[in-house]
């Protein structure tokens, strides 16, 4: 039996809308690249820019990795990843140097692209607010944020020598006055939670720092969460609600969906967007970004980026776009948003 006129016309407009979906061709913007891996060790600045250009990303933001992992005398095989083995990581202030200087011999067009966050520092030292001001006098109008500092991070802040890290310590709150100062966002890995606790164990210390310093632009790192995480919880069934109180609640919050949170969370087992993400993206239209945290190796850098595609593309469509790559320009020092535009 033939459809009536009015069925025929709404499935041809699905149609088109699915096509018009799926035609999209986002450009992006990493919010979240790791220059150097935890030994301090990158494939160079040609691989990088080979992959953004492969990957139609515009912007990143680069830093390095606040830490380096100890090869023990005890280990016969030299680990490849922080949880390779037992031993230990150190705070390695080097990393910002290898940073500045790599970007320092792009040329110029080049260097519009990259946004340096200087990490180098030990979260508990009450002396990193002085170290990261030297950072900002040596290098003169570099550094364009702060991060990714690494506070509770798994099994990372055990094997960490020293205190344990918090957002919100004494060392950290020096941290957010100067950061206001220089006006400089600050990338924060804080988890939400431990591998085993079922609730916003560590809330508190990610959000009385957004509460007491309102002049300051958090970022998130992956919303909280964590690969080591879900290996043992799956999905924190609190994490969307928690995130939505908080982003009606703290304008100075965003939110960093780098790859730890696109699965089990934006997408679902079979690769459909979540509603209840969307909702909530499409509610906070310019809090979200995207970030690969890829760590020294590029290869797979364009791909982190498009797997966000199902997700981006149930998103209307100025909101993915402010998604995939305005939202972290956004929110750069001013006087950088400024050079930008002109």
């Amino acid at each position: 039996m033939p459809l009536p006129a009015s069925r025929l016309l709404l499935a041809a407009f699905c149609g088109l809308f699915a096509l018009q979906a799926g035609a999209r061709d986002y450009r992006y913007s990493d919010a979240h690249l790791h220059y150097v891996d935890f030994f301090q060790e990158s494939e160079g600045m040609t691989p990088l820019l080979e992959a953004m250009a492969a990957g139609r990303i515009d912007h990143v933001m680069i830093s390095g990795i606040p830490v380096a992992k100890k090869w023990h005398e005890d280990e016969p095989k030299r680990p490849r990843y922080y949880a390779g083995d037992d031993a230990g990581a150190y705070w390695y202030s080097a990393t910002d140097v290898f940073v500045a200087e790599a970007v320092r011999r792009l040329p110029a067009e080049q260097r519009e692209r990259f946004h340096p966050f200087l990490s180098g520092f030990n979260p508990v030292d009450k002396n990193a607010d002085a170290h990261i001001r030297r950072m900002l006098e040596l290098y003169p109008g570099l550094w364009q944020g702060l991060g990714e500092v690494f506070t509770r991070h798994d099994d990372l802040t055990a094997l960490t020598y020293g205190d344990t890290p918090r957002a919100n310590n004494e060392a950290m709150t020096r941290v957010y006055h100067l950061a206001a100062e220089y006006d400089l966002p600050v990338l924060v890995h804080s988890n939400i939670t431990s591998k085993r606790e079922r609730n916003p164990l560590y809330l508190e210390e990610i959000e009385e720092p957004l509460r007491n310093h309102p002049h300051v632009r958090f970022i998130w790192a992956h919303a909280g969460t964590s690969m080591e995480i879900h290996r043992h919880q799956e999905r924190l069934d609190f994490l969307l609600s928690t995130l939505e109180r908080m982003l009606g609640e703290y304008p100075n919050l965003y939110i960093d969906l780098s790859w730890s949170v696109l699965r089990p969370y934006l997408l679902d087992a079979d690769g459909k967007p979540d509603a209840r993400w969307v909702k909530l993206v499409s509610s906070y239209p310019a809090r979200f970004m995207l970030g690969s945290d890829v760590v020294g190796r590029f290869d797979n850098l364009g791909s982190y980026m498009t797997d966000f595609t199902p997700f981006l593309d149930a998103l209307p469509e100025d909101v993915a776009r402010k998604v995939a790559r305005d939202n972290f320009l956004s929110v750069l020092p001013r006087k950088r948003q400024a050079q930008l535009r002109d």
